[in-house]
């Protein structure tokens, strides 16, 4: 199954993602194109210069991947 998601990066986008309360979720990159799913969906509660905040658990932001899912548009 592929997925089309956005990587969640700068301050605006999770203040976004906070405020719509969009779902999700928190990956963790391995290297060589491998990643390990830590928290599947919720939604961004806090975001600092240095962490996230999701499901009540902070990610640091330079060791996690906050991603979003994009839906493909039919037109």
């Amino acid at each position: 199954m592929n997925r089309t998601y956005k990587v969640l990066k700068s301050d605006i986008e999770l203040f976004a993602a906070a405020l719509s309360q969009v779902r999700v979720y928190v990956v963790q990159p391995l290297g060589e194109g491998l990643i390990d799913i830590v928290d599947y969906i919720g939604a961004v509660e806090k975001i600092t210069p240095e962490s996230a905040k999701v499901n009540g658990i902070f990610f640091m932001r330079n060791q996690f991947e906050i991603r979003v899912d994009v839906k493909g548009s039919t037109g």
